[in-house]
């Protein structure tokens, strides 16, 4: 919807034709993401960059290298985001 506030569509034209109110626009485009979500991508991001180096270990190896890099992460933590992305 930026791109087309952008192109001089206006937000409140938008937003009827998506059936959204304003409100929630305005409020994510005031933080356009959690922090717990952006906390989540760096943890992921971490065991990706684990993985890449070593692809033959588990997720507790890639737990141990991602704690070594500075991400507080816990085991079951590790497991759930290595689950997730298979």
């Amino acid at each position: 919807m930026k791109e087309l506030a952008g192109d001089g569509v206006p937000v409140t034209v938008t937003c009827r034709v998506l059936k959204l109110a304003r409100q929630p626009y305005y409020r994510w485009l005031d933080k356009p993401s959690a922090d717990a979500v952006l906390e989540q991508a760096y943890r992921a991001n971490a065991l990706f960059d684990a993985h890449h180096d070593d692809p033959e270990f588990g997720y507790r190896f890639l737990a141990d290298e991602a704690r070594s890099t500075g991400s507080g992460l816990a085991d079951r933590t590790a497991w759930r985001i290595c689950r997730d992305n298979h």
